[in-house]
């Protein structure tokens, strides 16, 4: 007898380990930022791509998702490998998006991921094709992309309190 529907889904979310996961991402100019992770002692800095305003030589979102999606199927890989005592001198793994504008509005039209994998034995090479294809399939990032984000806004507003000319201490005014 199989338990209804929403008893089972119930039940796997307290089974399954939750790892909570934040970054934060400040900007005082808007052309400019950095985000901050909770889990790593240094910020990275980054602007807009330069043919939307920023400037040239940093990290751009578009670099950041891209680097997501690579570090992430490295590290599946790696995870796959040393599970299957699969042993590999050097993985390099190269991941190119093509921007596109559809309807006024920008998407990655293409992502392509490009693992390059040097082997310690060649008589692995087809062992070693097949974990590079589950890597692909297992890397949570690259399986999100075509998730719709949820997207909950928070806004808040700042007003001085003091003297006349505006000086004095910033409030915050709260969520609106």
């Amino acid at each position: 007898m199989s338990l209804p529907l929403e008893t089972q889904a119930v039940e796997l979310r307290e089974s399954a380990p939750s790892d909570p996961y934040r970054v934060l991402a400040c900007s005082s100019s808007g052309k400019s930022g950095s985000v901050m992770s909770d889990s790593a002692n240094n910020s990275i800095q980054f602007t807009p791509p330069p043919r939307f305003g920023g400037a040239e030589g940093n990290w751009t979102p578009e670099d950041l998702l891209l680097a997501a999606i690579a570090s992430c199927y490295t590290t599946s890989f790696g995870a796959l490998a040393e599970y299957s005592q699969l042993k590999y001198f050097d993985l390099a793994v190269e991941v190119r998006g093509t921007l596109r504008k559809v309807e006024r509005r920008y998407s990655f039209g293409e992502i392509a991921i490009r693992p390059r994998l040097i082997l310690v034995d060649g008589k692995e090479q087809q062992r070693a094709l097949r974990l590079l294809q589950k890597a692909a399939a297992t890397c949570l990032v690259s399986r999100l992309l075509s998730a719709e984000p949820a997207f909950l806004p928070q806004v808040q507003i700042l007003e001085s309190q003091g003297a006349p000319d505006g000086s004095g201490n910033i409030h915050s005014r709260g969520a609106v």
